[in-house]
């Protein structure tokens, strides 16, 4: 996987070397000598991770690590600390600034590149929802996004699935500074007990005495219910090549042992916000695509739904060689509604309508709001007559009762008109909505409140 990377730092020699590592690789690489222009090129050019130097004139590394995560334009661009310092307090530091790793010079090649291909995937699935989500900023993305620490929000629930008592006994403690822990001691228990609740990290131990951790890392990363969720591996210093594989395959992070308690609550932090922005885009995706085809009065769908859906439906009855209809309803004399309540009252009429017609309809059935007081029922696996009694029943449950209007509940009777096709060989969706809609004025111009079938 290519990418394009940024490295920040005010040594040439330093550039180069890390260009050259990373260009022989296949990645784009930009660089900047100073934080004031690393932010600026963040800010202009499509950047999909950041290498940057903490020891820096002006504007040191944290800083700008601070910086571009407070940048609801950039906060998304995972940040790789490369330094010469090497104490857990540094390390801490950078990842409370908002970092996503940070790596002490000489940096090993192979660990640096596992670590950069790891981020620039994760920061792949991130665009895409970035994408997918981009007509919904304004409902609150970018406030997300400067959310300094989950804790804003709720603790999160993490579980720990390890089997040493040595281990498990310090870190437990630990977790629970953070929020709700739970422990798993048996791996395969630990994998289905992840899968049960709503997890936001999971921390694994890579020394099981009996079991490959790769494996339940794997087995994790495959089920649907745990596959976006982060996990933390607790590795041994000589376990480099495990650690690199864990990466490989879709670990976010990972923890040397003896674990420091403040890095250990600071990775946490970090996965566990990553995790919340991209569930927050997940939904955002799924809001926008209610959004799109449902009709935010009445909760029907639709026009945009039912011109898409019905050829799908029209064409499944015509190869199947089953029957199909269609109800197109309008609500009589509904200008004087509005003329007598105003609009918000027509609104209470259409909401109230919309109530009666879906009570009235099977859960197979497609009832949509065809535009203004006008709504569309398309019946699969129904015959004419059956259709003519559902058509029937509508209009009846309308005129039976009057509709309470308005804020003070104004009974008002209202009525409504119902024109019915029956689907014919070689019926088009327009052609069939025509015949409806023909049937239909027949029924306003006859007298309206009664129901109509088109010709066959």
């Amino acid at each position: 996987m290519t990418a394009r990377l940024l490295v920040v730092d005010d040594v040439p020699a330093n550039v180069k070397l890390l260009e050259a590592r990373l260009t022989a690789e296949y990645f784009e690489v930009v660089t900047a000598s100073n934080g004031a222009d690393a932010l600026a090129i963040c800010r202009t050019d499509k950047v999909d991770l950041v290498l940057l130097d903490v020891m820096m004139p002006g504007m040191d590394g944290f800083e700008v690590c601070e910086t571009l995560k407070a940048d609801p334009r950039t906060a998304h661009i995972p940040v790789v600390m490369i330094t010469a310092l090497d104490q857990v307090s540094d390390r801490i530091r950078g990842l409370d600034a908002g970092a996503d790793d940070f790596l002490t010079k000489p940096v090993d090649d192979l660990q640096l590149m596992t670590r950069v291909r790891s981020l620039v995937r994760l920061k792949a699935l991130t665009d895409e929802l970035r994408l997918r989500s981009a007509t919904t900023r304004d409902i609150g993305l970018e406030i997300l996004l400067g959310r300094k620490t989950p804790q804003e929000d709720h603790m999160p629930l993490v579980l720990l699935i390890d089997e040493r008592p040595s281990s498990y006994t310090r870190l437990m403690p630990i977790l629970e500074e953070a929020g709700a822990a739970d422990l798993a001691v048996e791996p395969q228990a630990g994998l289905f007990q992840a899968a049960e609740k709503p997890y936001e990290c999971i921390l694994v131990s890579a020394n099981f005495a009996n079991f490959d951790p790769l494996r339940l890392c794997a087995q994790l990363r495959s089920l649907d219910r745990t596959r976006n969720i982060p996990i933390i591996l607790l590795a041994d210093a000589a376990d480099d090549s495990t650690i690199f594989r864990a990466l490989e395959i879709g670990v976010n992070d990972f923890l040397i042992r003896p674990v420091d308690r403040q890095e250990l609550l600071a990775r946490l932090r970090t996965q566990v916000k990553r995790k919340r922005y991209n569930d927050e885009l997940r939904a955002s995706v799924t809001q926008t695509i209610v959004m799109a085809v449902t009709d935010p009065l009445t909760g029907l769908h639709n026009r945009r739904y039912l011109d898409t859906h019905l050829s799908t439906l029209l064409e499944r009855a015509q190869g199947r060689g089953r029957s199909l209809a269609v109800l197109i309803t309008d609500l009589d004399r509904f200008k004087s509604i509005n003329d007598r309540f105003g609009h918000d009252g027509g609104d209470d009429v259409l909401r109230e309508f919309a109530r009666r017609l879906r009570k009235n309809v099977r859960g197979i059935d497609l009832a949509c709001r065809f535009g203004g007081e006008e709504f569309v029922v398309v019946m699969p696996d129904t015959s004419a007559d059956v259709a003519h009694s559902v058509a029937e029943r509508i209009r009846g449950e309308v005129a039976a009762r009057p509709f309470a209007v308005g804020r003070d509940g104004v009974p008002h009777e209202v009525t409504v008109s119902v024109g019915v096709a029956q689907m014919q060989l070689g019926d088009t969706p327009a052609v069939l909505m025509k015949r409806a809609d023909i049937a239909l004025y027949d029924a306003k111009t006859s007298g309206r409140n009664r129901v109509v079938a088109a010709a066959a």
